[in-house]
C-alpha cells in the first residue's frame, strides 16, 4: 500500500510558477512510477506528466511540455511538479498517483491540491 499527500497548490497570476509536491509513505516508492493528473471543473481528469522512479524516464502531456517539469527525490520519497508560465487553462485540482509504469495503471491516489491561475 502507498499513501500519497500533495501540497503546494494555490492561487497564482498567469505567467507565474508553482511547485507541487507529492510525499509518499508505505511501500517503497522506488518500484513505482509517479504520475500527475488534473481535473478542471466540468471536465474529465487528464494526464499531465509521469516519471519512472527507477530511471527517471519521463512523459508529458503536449500542452505542458516546456513549461512543466516532473522530478523526484529518492531520499525524501517525494515527487515534484514544477509548473512555470502558468495559464488560466491550467486551473484544476492536481492529483499525484503511483502506479506500475509511465502509462499506468495507477491504483494509488492522493487527495488533490487546487491550482488556480488568474488572468
Amino acid at each position: 500500500q502507498v499513501q500519497l499527500v500533495e501540497s503546494g497548490g494555490g492561487l497564482v497570476q498567469a505567467g507565474g510558477s508553482l511547485r507541487l509536491s507529492c510525499a509518499a509513505s508505505g511501500r517503497t516508492f522506488s518500484s513505482y512510477a509517479m504520475g500527475w493528473f488534473r481535473q478542471a471543473p466540468g471536465k474529465e481528469r487528464e494526464f499531465v506528466a509521469a516519471i519512472r522512479w527507477s530511471d527517471s524516464n519521463t512523459k508529458y502531456q503536449d500542452s505542458v511540455k516546456g513549461r512543466f517539469t516532473i522530478s523526484r527525490d529518492n531520499a525524501k520519497n517525494t515527487g515534484y511538479l514544477q509548473m512555470n508560465s502558468l495559464k488560466p487553462e491550467d486551473t484544476a485540482v492536481y492529483y499525484c498517483a503511483a502506479g506500475g509504469g509511465l502509462v499506468g495503471p495507477y491504483p494509488y491516489w492522493g487527495q488533490g491540491t487546487q491550482v488556480t491561475v488568474s488572468s
